[in-house]
């Protein structure tokens, strides 16, 4: 679809930095690109040059580019990728190259990754209200006919299979609408199966939440439910003696049940390195988890960086992580740890996490006891009325959003890697439609009178 362009802000805000999001993605991949051969259906990856890591190339000719390019990678993102690249070295190592150079090797072609037809442009929802002044890309309305496949397969799963919320949670578990989320977040699915990883793990996600830490729910054996509700993620390896019980245990309550379940399938379509990323990254989501439960029991009030510190391990991470599984392809593992693809990772979770803190302020304020969020952090730590520390906020989040299309563009134009491009499109997919599904979910989000 056009660019939009960034939301406007209101009169007297001060205007954002120059869009680095997906439309300008694509911009810092076009300018290392050389002209690619129409692919015979959908859009194919363009070929690039092998240029030297940390190397800008050459400006094109004519008149400057509409955005500024983006900022140069950090060296030690460049050295990282090298090392990839020159494969092992040291003592013992020689028999394993079939010849070594004392020059730098050169990058090896890959072939382009193959894309899905653009999703058809649709109107968006009349019932959407993105918070004013809200840094954001709106998406076209999700494909209804998928919608409603995932939506019936989903909540299959969710009563039939693994009884997720007893009756009187229907009306809730079909209002939270996550085959519209997920359909939004992952536009490139091969499949409806691919859709259904994603939909199985987020459902999964939320039950453990709403049932061992949201409202009153958090009791002072957290730690220890935590612990074994991850090993239906991340099997015990234990004795014959004791496994019968341990497999008996994945039974017991619905968290369990759907983190087995959710796990099985994903692992059929993921790679070990991806299941193994997987539950690295709810590991940190559940550390989060006992973060927060920990300052509710003692009724601390953090400081707003370290309120930003937990919701960096609280937060959205596993969601965007798995973006290549539910694609079908796989960002091998020494790319996705490089510190600046974590960077990026980092910070999309981080700044949709605060999304969610924004849109869900009014529903919190009406839960049991202080529920902490980054408004109500900074309206008490800085001394701030409800409406300033709201807009405060959203300052926050607008940030970290420019600096993750920043470091996003920087990221795709020093690593000329087709697999690299594609998760971070996949990545400022599931931002954007994060974003779209909270703005439209009316079910459970309403907006305070601020403006």
């Amino acid at each position: 679809m056009p660019d939009p362009g960034p939301t406007p802000l209101p009169p007297g805000r001060p205007a954002p930095a120059p869009r680095f999001g997906a439309p300008a993605l694509a911009d810092a991949l076009a300018r290392t690109a050389a002209p690619a051969a129409a692919a015979p259906t959908g859009r194919a990856l363009p070929t690039r040059p092998v240029l030297p890591f940390g190397t800008a190339p050459a400006a094109p000719a004519g008149p400057p580019p509409e955005h500024p390019p983006p900022p140069a990678a950090p060296a030690h993102s460049a050295d990282a990728l090298l090392r990839i690249v020159s494969g092992p070295s040291g003592l013992g190592t020689t028999a394993l190259h079939w010849a070594r150079s004392a020059e730098a090797p050169a990058v090896p072609e890959l072939p382009a990754v193959p894309e899905l037809p653009a999703v058809p442009e649709l109107p968006a929802p009349a019932a959407s209200r993105p918070i004013p002044g809200l840094y954001h890309h709106p998406v076209p309305e999700p494909d209804p006919v998928r919608v409603e496949e995932l939506s019936r397969r989903i909540k299959a799963w969710a009563t039939d299979e693994v009884q997720a919320f007893p009756p009187a949670w229907e009306d809730q578990f079909d209002g939270f609408s996550v085959s519209r989320y997920m359909v939004a977040c992952h536009p490139d699915a091969p499949t409806i199966d691919h859709l259904m990883v994603a939909a199985r793990l987020m459902v999964a996600e939320n039950v453990v939440d709403d049932a061992y830490c949201e409202d009153g729910a958090t009791s002072p054996d957290l730690g220890g439910r935590l612990l074994l509700a991850h090993t239906a993620l991340d099997p015990l390896h234990t004795t014959e003696e004791y496994r019968p019980a341990w497999e008996e245990s994945l039974s017991s309550d619905a968290a369990r049940r759907c983190y087995r379940s959710a796990m099985e399938y994903f692992t059929q379509l993921a790679a070990p390195s991806q299941a193994d990323r997987f539950r690295h990254e709810m590991s940190r989501l559940h550390l989060g988890y006992l973060a927060e439960a920990a300052w509710d029991a003692t009724e601390y009030v953090p400081e707003v960086w370290e309120y930003l510190a937990m919701r960096q391990f609280n937060n959205f991470r596993p969601c965007p992580t798995i973006t290549d599984t539910v694609g079908g392809y796989e960002l091998p593992a020494e790319l996705h740890a490089l510190p600046a693809m974590q960077r990026v990772i980092a910070l999309a979770g981080n700044a949709t996490t605060l999304a969610n803190d924004l849109y869900s302020y009014m529903k919190e304020l009406k839960s049991p006891g202080k529920h902490l969020n980054l408004p109500v952090v900074i309206a008490e730590k800085e001394g701030l009325s409800d409406k300033a520390a709201y807009l405060k906020a959203v300052e926050v989040h607008n940030d970290l959003m420019h600096a993750f299309e920043a470091e996003s563009a920087a990221l795709a134009a020093a690593c000329p890697d087709p697999r690299v491009a594609r998760f971070l499109r996949g990545v400022a997919a599931w931002v954007d439609g994060n974003h779209y599904w909270h703005a439209s979910n009316t079910y459970r989000y309403t907006l305070p009178d601020f403006w």
